[in-house]
């Protein structure tokens, strides 16, 4: 499963698993995917259009605003997973070799983006209670604060805003 490489399936009660996962472990591997790909508050981070790079974006993203910005670990969770299905959309749906990562943070706000060289616009779906796939913008609409597509010279960056308490 995308994201989960490199960890053991839960067998059984999970109990085993549950014991070896700390939090500290997942921040050394998002620590490490900043090292190998870059930040992505400080420019477009490149990453290769396989499903492995939604697990990079997740903790790029989580490493970003949980530990950097210091916001809360809600935000986090959910910016997490609205980063995986705009991957996930840029990996199925574009046929590109690689897209973008960037995150912004300003008074108030926080915007992720992805950028691929797809002029193709994301479609919104309705989605229905035993729908398996196609809930990736449904979930975008219904978490981020706002969410769009801009269209580029070649491609587009299709990004979402959630709205953050400063301090």
């Amino acid at each position: 499963m995308a994201g989960l490489e490199g960890m053991e399936q839960p067998r059984g009660d999970g109990r085993a698993i549950a014991s070896r996962w700390s939090p500290t472990v997942e921040d050394e591997h998002a620590v490490r995917a900043m090292e190998l790909y870059g930040d992505p508050t400080e420019g477009e981070v490149p990453l290769p259009s396989l499903p492995e790079s939604a697990a990079i974006a997740r903790r790029l993203v989580q490493i970003v605003i949980l530990r950097r910005w210091g916001l809360p670990p809600k935000l986090t969770e959910d910016a997490v997973l609205l980063v995986s299905e705009l991957v996930g959309n840029a990996v199925r749906h574009t046929g590109a070799r690689a897209f973008g990562l960037r995150m912004r943070h300003r008074r108030g706000w926080i915007r992720v983006e992805v950028r691929d060289p797809s002029r193709a616009l994301p479609c919104l779906m309705p989605v229905q209670e035993m729908d398996v796939s196609g809930r990736g913008l449904f979930l975008v609409d219904e978490l981020a604060d706002r969410w769009g597509v801009d269209l580029l010279s070649h491609g587009k960056t299709t990004w979402f805003e959630m709205r953050v308490a400063d301090r």
